[in-house]
């Protein structure tokens, strides 16, 4: 299997800085939750532990979805876009994936000349990460 991952790791185009986008989305709904960014090995630990993990550009460092939160997120199935500089994780995601406590972090529109809230947060940020603030 590492044989296979190393070869689907060639095929993907990062950019410059080691990163490519990564979109999640509900593999069942079909519901967008979230992008964040991989290096190579976010994609490969990605691949081999079948849960999602990306790489934090503020922390600098990799961090697994839900390894603070406990709102985890299980690969389904990754997909490589036409251009092969984009990835698309289809996860099982558990509870919510935005750090603001919604279930996804595209939560505001453009309605009406201005951005309007569309999705509260299910849980508080309080809540997912204790002790932090």
């Amino acid at each position: 299997m590492t044989d296979s991952i190393e070869q689907a790791l060639e095929e993907i185009k990062f950019g410059p800085d080691g990163l490519v986008p990564a979109i999640a989305q509900q593999h069942d709904t079909g519901e967008v939750l979230m992008m964040a960014w991989m290096n190579r090995d976010a994609v490969r630990a990605s691949l081999t532990e079948a849960r999602a993990c990306y790489w934090s550009r503020s922390r600098a460092k990799l961090w697994r979805k839900g390894e603070t939160s406990g709102q985890v997120q299980l690969l389904r199935e990754l997909r490589l876009d036409c251009d092969g500089d984009a990835v698309l994780l289809l996860v099982d995601q558990t509870g919510v994936a935005c750090h603001t406590g919604r279930r996804s972090c595209f939560f505001r529109a453009w309605r009406n000349a201005g951005w309007a809230v569309i999705a509260e947060p299910q849980i508080s940020p309080e809540m997912l990460y204790p002790g932090r603030g």
